[in-house]
C-alpha cells in the first residue's frame, strides 16, 4: 500500500506565505510525476503545479511567480512554497503522485486527503 499525506495548510492573510508538504510512504520503488491540485469552494478541482522526476516543473498562469514546487526524492516528499497569497488561492490542496511499487510494475496514481488553505483578512 501507498499513502500520501499533506501538511502545512492553514489560515493566512492576503500577501502571506505558506509551505505545503506531501510525504509518500509505503511500498515505493520509484515516483514519476508529482503534482498539486486545489478545489476552491463551489468549483471543480484544478491543477496547480507539477514536477517530474527530472525536476521539470509546470505551473498554471495564476500562480506563476508566486508558487514554487519542489521535491526531495530521498525523502519521497514534495513541497509547494506559496507566497503573495490571494483570497482566490483559498481551497483544499491535494497532492497526486504516480508511483511504481516494485521494479517493472505499473505506475499508479495516488491522492492525498488534502489540506485546507484559507487566505483571508
Amino acid at each position: 500500500q501507498v499513502q500520501l499525506m499533506e501538511s502545512g495548510g492553514g489560515l493566512v492573510q492576503p500577501g502571506g506565505s505558506l509551505r505545503l508538504s506531501c510525504a509518500a510512504s509505503g511500498s515505493i520503488f520509484s515516483i514519476n510525476v508529482m503534482g498539486w491540485y486545489r478545489r476552491a469552494p463551489g468549483k471543480q478541482r484544478e491543477l496547480v503545479a507539477t514536477i517530474s522526476s527530472g525536476i521539470t516543473t509546470y505551473y498554471i498562469d495564476s500562480v506563476k511567480g508566486r508558487f514554487t514546487i519542489s521535491r526531495d526524492n530521498a525523502k519521497n516528499t514534495m513541497y509547494l512554497q506559496m507566497t503573495s497569497l490571494k483570497p482566490e488561492d483559498t481551497g483544499v490542496y491535494s497532492c497526486n503522485a504516480h508511483i511504481q511499487s516494485f521494479a517493472g510494475g505499473n505506475f499508479i496514481g495516488y491522492w492525498g486527503q488534502g489540506t485546507q488553505v484559507t487566505v483571508s483578512s
